[in-house]
């Protein structure tokens, strides 16, 4: 594609548009996400969203910002506007992203019974009583005087906020996150006041913060508000054909832009392992027919094309980005470019949202620079040249070897990849062939693409490397990074040693699935990775026919999940294609014809008929070369090597996301010589005097 046909097919992306007061340059909209950093590391948070406006992002948004002490939801970091003390924080932000030219947006939250109130102590607040999420204690129904309070809270964090310098402020209504979609829910609302009962009532609350943040801030900022149209949970709760259309109609002048999606979070976020692109537009394309306010929305779009189809279709005016914005913050930029060819597209794992449930700040699968724009200065499209000349060999085309090979070329190094199969990406083209994963296949496809245009770098497939061969390729650094193999012991997180029965012909591991192993049936899956790997090659073998039965010590089938949002998404899978779930069962024995495995609590035995037995436990690293070339280390001066290092799964196995951090790191800091002051920054909390005798915060008189 050229860069005249490129700019003609996609001007109508980069046309300014009018959202009340302000205006934005483009229709590149990233709408407020998490990203497990927020008030407690303001550079970090600051930095990463710089780094979206300099890739051409028109508005970028801070993720949840909690409006008062009502909104804490520790032990989590989060945004906050308690106080004018977290303006400072928030407008290291605002500045950043103006510096590009964008709009800066805030989304203003008040928990409601989301909120978790572990360091603040309060009662979290509902439209009505019910027990808490997670706590043995209960939320507490608002009262008149409490609902008051909200809207007072929330105009004093508006305010804060334009202070702040934002150019949008959101009123928050989704992802049943907020104490707006608490009243506006009648599965949560229970009020016989008139703020329950009648749909005119539930939305009372909505329709008041709109007008209170509208007369505080209008005058200089747009209002936008995000509302998630269907709970997405059929007739237990609203949908986008019902109440959730009549919500907007109700309130369709109001607010100065519309953000529509889903009210369920786990559905918002799904995974392209269960949806496809765009597959949000079924719930909210009846948005712009209702109302003729700016409307954003989200799909986990990456296609240009189908980013111009639906502005021209009105289906929506912006195009919303969450995770593609993370995979790729340069995304607009090179779609503006003529460089499709060049975007990193985001492969829908949900590694960035599962930082954020697990507690740590964020990080991405396809962009490994995400979260150390600031700590380690890294930028996702710059990379430092080469401070010396060096010819390196990389051993192995996976996610590591791939990733340290192209890093290592766009510094200028001289590099040859030697892979041992016929395809390059390992891990990432073996899984992606099972089901729902095939996007995955993004993490190779673009790594692929992409050496092939850098002229430094050669690579060779079907050349399994030995010592020999090594030590005689006039190779100055090697790189080893053949990953990892699954073991069929059973040792894993439970089993901490072998199980009985371990050698038999018919014990099978997922990578002799991936080698295309026959199985009979029927077939037990022993599960105690408790990731995506045993659900997935479960649905497979179930999908071609075999009686399936799925063996977890765990709780829950593919427990980690949870942090992924796809847990009651994997565990409904699993029932609708019948495969027979045995939770809390640790593996004991197998003799070729049954598997017996016993309860994790009382020890009790269970005997399950069985032809063959897939383990998915852990896995060894493929490190025998690595170990092979120590052995030989006095050889190394004769052959002119200065060093061997393991990279990725064959140092440690772990995620993709992991794997192809590992050779970006390895290659960004290859011959550099490490700075203990710059190498990794850590935000510190400085105390002068004035705060060191500062009262209390007014939110905690």
């Amino acid at each position: 594609m050229t860069d005249s046909v490129s700019k003609s097919a996609y001007d109508l992306l980069f046309q300014p548009l009018q959202i009340g007061p302000v205006r934005t340059k483009n229709r590149f909209f990233q709408v407020p996400h998490c990203t497990g950093m927020g008030t407690l590391y303001p550079h970090h948070t600051a930095k990463f969203r710089e780094v979206k406006a300099e890739g051409g992002w028109g508005v970028v948004c801070t993720e949840l910002c909690g409006i008062d002490p009502h909104t804490d939801v520790s032990p989590f970091s989060f945004e906050k506007i308690w106080s004018d003390e977290d303006i400072p924080g928030l407008q290291l932000m605002v500045n950043a992203v103006h510096r590009h030219g964008a709009l800066a947006g805030i989304e203003l939250v008040h928990e409601g019974s989301a909120a978790s109130n572990r360091l603040s102590r309060y009662k979290a607040q509902s439209a009505s009583a019910r027990p808490s999420r997670g706590m043995p204690t209960q939320v507490r129904a608002l009262d008149r005087s409490d609902i008051l309070e909200v809207r007072h809270s929330h105009k004093r964090a508006a305010l804060r906020a334009k202070k702040a310098g934002f150019d949008i402020i959101y009123v928050y209504a989704s992802h049943t996150l907020s104490i707006l979609t608490d009243f506006l829910s009648a599965r949560v609302n229970r009020r016989d006041d008139d703020y329950g009962g009648v749909l005119e009532n539930r939305a009372r609350l909505l329709k008041e913060v709109l007008s209170d943040t509208k007369d505080a801030v209008g005058d200089r900022c747009a209002v936008a508000l995000r509302f998630g149209v269907d709970e997405v949970l059929g007739k237990e709760g609203y949908g986008w054909q019902d109440d959730g259309r009549r919500v907007v109609e109700m309130l369709a002048d109001i607010p100065d832009l519309w953000d529509v999606n889903v009210n369920n979070l786990d559905f918002d976020m799904m995974t392209s392992r269960f949806t496809d692109e765009g597959y949000q537009e079924p719930f909210t394309s009846f948005v712009k027919d209702v109302t003729d306010k700016p409307v954003v929305g989200v799909g986990r779009y990456t296609s240009p094309d189908r980013m111009v189809r639906l502005i021209k279709k009105g289906a929506l005016d912006l195009i919303g980005a969450a995770r593609p914005s993370i995979a790729d913050p340069f995304l607009p930029n090179k779609i503006r470019d003529g460089r499709i060819e060049d975007i990193r597209e985001c492969i829908g794992c949900n590694m960035c949202l599962s930082m954020q449930y697990s507690g740590g700040p964020i990080r991405c699968t396809q962009n490994p620079t995400v979260g150390e724009e600031w700590r380690r200065n890294w930028h996702p499209e710059r990379i430092p040249p080469k401070r010396e000349s060096a010819r390196v060999l990389v051993v192995g085309g996976g996610p590591a070897g791939l990733e340290a090979s192209l890093a290592l070329g766009k510094r200028g190094y001289e590099v040859v990849l030697a892979e041992a199969r016929d395809v390059l990406g390992g891990r990432v083209t073996q899984e992606s062939r099972l089901p729902g994963l095939r996007a995955w296949s993004r993490v190779s496809d673009y790594r692929t693409y992409q050496l092939s245009q850098i002229q430094n770098v050669q690579t060779f497939l079907e050349s399994d490397m030995q010592v020999d061969d090594v030590l005689s390729g006039e190779f100055e650094d090697i790189v080893i990074a053949t990953g990892s193999r699954w073991q069929k012991t059973g040792i894993g997180r439970c089993l901490r040693q072998a199980f009985q029965g371990c050698t038999y012909p018919a014990v099978y591991s997922p990578d002799d699935l991936f080698a295309g192993a026959v199985l009979e049936g029927p077939i037990i899956i022993y599960d105690d990775e408790s990731y995506y790997i045993g659900g997935v090659i479960a649905e497979q073998l179930r999908m071609e026919g075999h009686a399936v039965t799925l063996i977890t010590p765990e709780a829950e089938v593919s427990g980690m999940l949870r942090f992924t949002g796809e847990l009651q998404t994997v565990q409904t899978r699993m029932h609708d294609l019948d495969v027979r779930l045995a939770a809390n069962r640790k593996l004991i024995s197998f003799d070729g014809t049954s598997v017996t495995s016993a309860c994790v609590y009382t020890g009790r035995p269970h005997v399950h008929q069985a032809a063959s037995l897939v383990v998915v436990c852990m896995r060894e690293p493929n490190d025998r070369l690595y170990h092979e070339l120590l052995n030989r280390k006095s050889d190394w001066q004769g052959h002119g090597v200065r060093s061997v290092r393991l990279v990725g799964d064959c140092y440690a196995p772990g995620t993709i996301a992991e794997a192809v951090y590992a050779g970006h790191r390895f290659a960004r800091e290859f011959r550099e010589v490490p700075d203990q002051n710059e190498a990794f920054r850590l935000e510190k909390i400085v105390l002068d005097e004035s705060s060191l005798q500062r009262k209390c915060p007014s939110g905690f008189q």
